[in-house]
C-alpha cells in the first residue's frame, strides 16, 4: 500500500514539470519572433514608457521631519566659526 502512496505522490509532484511546453537548454538559441509576438511588445514598451510618464513628481522625503518636530532649526549652508577657548585669566584651584 505504502508503495502505491509513493508512486502517486511522485506522479503529482512530476506531472508539473512535464507539463511545460518546451524548456531551452544551455547554449540554445531562442526562436524568432512571429510579427503579432513583435507587435505585442512594442505595444507593452510603449504601455510602459507611457506609465512611467504618469507617475507624479516626488517632494524630497524627510524620514525624521516627525521626530525633530515645526519648530526645530534647520541646518545652513555655511558652517559655524567655533572660537578658539583661551585660558580664562582669574582664579586656579590648587
Amino acid at each position: 500500500m505504502r508503495k502505491i502512496a509513493v508512486a502517486i505522490m511522485l506522479a503529482l509532484i512530476a506531472a508539473p514539470a512535464l507539463a511545460q511546453d518546451h524548456v531551452p537548454q544551455y547554449g540554445e538559441q531562442p526562436k524568432e519572433k512571429t510579427e503579432s509576438q513583435k507587435a505585442d511588445d512594442a505595444r507593452a514598451e510603449r504601455a510602459y514608457q507611457r506609465s512611467l510618464n504618469n507617475v507624479p513628481d516626488q517632494k524630497p522625503v524627510d524620514p525624521w521631519g516627525a521626530a525633530r518636530g515645526d519648530n526645530a532649526p534647520k541646518k545652513s549652508a555655511t558652517p559655524a566659526v567655533k572660537h578658539s577657548s583661551k585660558a580664562k585669566s582669574g582664579t586656579t584651584t590648587n
